[in-house]
């Protein structure tokens, strides 16, 4: 069931929700002289599936990095419940409850799929000295065991269980992050382009899931460049380009949004093209090349990467 916003919430950058999970402000992150990010303010709702889009290079993963402890801030902060998250760690990023996946799998291939679940248990009695010495932690491990098998079982990996991980497809490591990292008991589930690269015939299983996290009570952000898949599932829809938030709103909107449409397809791009005999442009394409060489100059002076 998709969320309904109250009419007073605009379809603006930065908007601001009835009850958002994570708030972030003024965060920027810099590689050279290039800023990959620069997001005054964003807020994602509680109980939501919102979906972080934006041509290639927009920051998206960036901001990921950011959230999740795997990077490090020039300026700003986010809290996730009103808690500071800015100066933690991944693990402790984890622990308050945002997990991540990752646009790469990160499965240890070498475990098996099982061991892989239980790997991602927080708070392991066998992992600390006394625990391990006085051999507490063997209740637990067939807690977390009947906990991942659960798990596996809903994700239709458990005929997988004893398998190694790196005999798995590109679509079930998707399917096994996903899984894994409902060990933590998240609150908030991130989600790095999770149908890239999966068999189409695995892509509806994949939405499923993704549907039914949100269900089940959790908070989802994902990055997707299918318009298809943010239109099925998407309760709202955040639109980055070159760093900077540009659009917020239902995907049903943003298709006729001018800024997303330039942000996608280059604000020339319903321009229609003359030229002369020669191949030289001419009238208003004559001025549209000169517009576009100085736009190009002045991105190069600022230090802009241009391959991305």
């Amino acid at each position: 069931m998709r969320g309904e916003l109250p009419a007073e919430v605009p379809a603006q950058p930065g908007a601001r929700k009835p009850d958002p999970v994570l708030v972030i402000d003024s965060i920027t992150r810099s590689f050279g002289g290039v800023r990959a990010v620069d997001v005054t303010h964003l807020e994602f709702q509680r109980g939501w599936i919102t979906g972080l889009i934006g041509p290639n290079g927009a920051g998206k993963t960036t901001l990921f990095n950011l959230l999740t402890g795997f990077d490090r801030p020039d300026t700003g902060h986010w809290t996730f419940d009103g808690m500071p998250l800015s100066r933690l760690a991944p693990h402790q990023v984890a622990r308050r409850g945002v997990v991540r996946t990752f646009q790469l799998t990160k499965a240890l291939a070498k475990l098996t799929v099982l061991d892989n679940m239980r790997l991602a248990t927080p708070k392991q009695t066998g992992e600390r000295f006394f625990g391990a010495l006085l051999g507490t932690w063997g209740r637990q491990e067939q807690a977390n065991t009947r906990k991942a098998m659960e798990l596996l079982t809903r994700f239709q990996l458990d005929s997988k269980a004893d398998d190694l991980a790196g005999c798995l497809s590109g679509g079930q490591r998707k399917l096994l992050e996903m899984a894994r990292a409902l060990m933590m008991d998240p609150a908030v589930v991130m989600l790095d382009e999770p149908m890239a690269g999966v068999n189409p015939a695995l892509t509806e299983s994949l939405l499923q899931h993704v549907k039914s996290l949100r269900d089940d009570g959790m908070t989802v952000v994902f990055v997707e460049h299918d318009m298809d898949v943010i239109r099925n599932i998407s309760d709202w829809v955040v639109v980055m380009a070159q760093g900077r938030v540009i659009a917020e709103g239902r995907s049903e909107a943003l298709s006729s949004n001018r800024a997303v449409v330039d942000a996608y397809l280059g604000s020339h791009h319903d321009q229609v093209l003359e030229f002369d005999a020669d191949g030289n442009p001419v009238g208003q394409t004559a001025m549209l090349v000169a517009e576009i060489e100085s736009e190009l100059e002045a991105a190069i002076e600022r230090g802009q990467d241009l391959s991305a």
